[in-house]
């Protein structure tokens, strides 16, 4: 798939701000940092999704327009400890709320950071997902940060965490353009 247009369309906190006309939608959910911005403008090649060196800068979903056909949708990042506990659950249930009751929502995205591995978070959310039957993919970011040697144990590490084979894992680096094709390919599939 090669993404041709992509723009900013809505951002929302409940399901009445969300966009109505029913097209597919791939959902991006990591922790801050995990560079979930990085992932979604390197995958458009462009940029549409506000990056920032401060965790914690997504605070609403966000919806952008790909191709005029399908959305990429953002939503905040989980396991900052600088937002107030109050700030943590409201997002949790507005994830909660999309993630259960959007029919549009065709896959999410779950993005670890490779060098990191799968943080407590990362898991609840693997087990939330899977618990509503979504259909998920583990997008390894930042791949890049880590080194040849250490690559297959950084492997192992995440797909015992998450007890996944390694044919679920798609490993990436936006910096290096890294298995952005093939996530592209996977995100057309899914879009059709």
């Amino acid at each position: 798939m090669i993404i041709k247009s992509a723009n900013y369309v809505i951002g929302g906190t409940k399901i009445s701000h969300f966009p109505t006309d029913n097209l597919p939608e791939v959902l991006f959910v990591g922790r801050s940092n995990v560079g979930k911005s990085s992932f979604i403008n390197a995958l458009c090649n462009k940029t549409i999704a506000r990056t920032s060196s401060n965790p914690g800068k997504t605070q609403v979903i966000n919806f952008f327009m790909i191709n005029d056909s399908f959305y990429f949708v953002d939503v905040p990042g989980y396991g900052y400890a600088r937002v107030s506990k109050t700030k943590i659950e409201e997002f949790g249930k507005m994830i909660e709320n999309y993630i259960t009751n959007r029919v549009n929502l065709k896959a999410v995205f779950l993005l670890v950071d490779f060098k990191v591995g799968p943080t407590k978070d990362d898991i609840l959310m693997y087990e939330f997902l899977k618990y509503y039957n979504k259909k998920i993919y583990i997008i390894c970011t930042k791949s890049d940060k880590v080194n040849m040697s250490n690559k297959e144990k950084t492997i192992k590490n995440i797909t015992s965490k998450l007890n996944i084979d390694r044919s679920s894992l798609i490993i990436t680096s936006s910096e290096k353009k890294i298995g952005l094709d093939k996530c592209l390919d996977l995100i057309e599939e899914l879009v059709g």
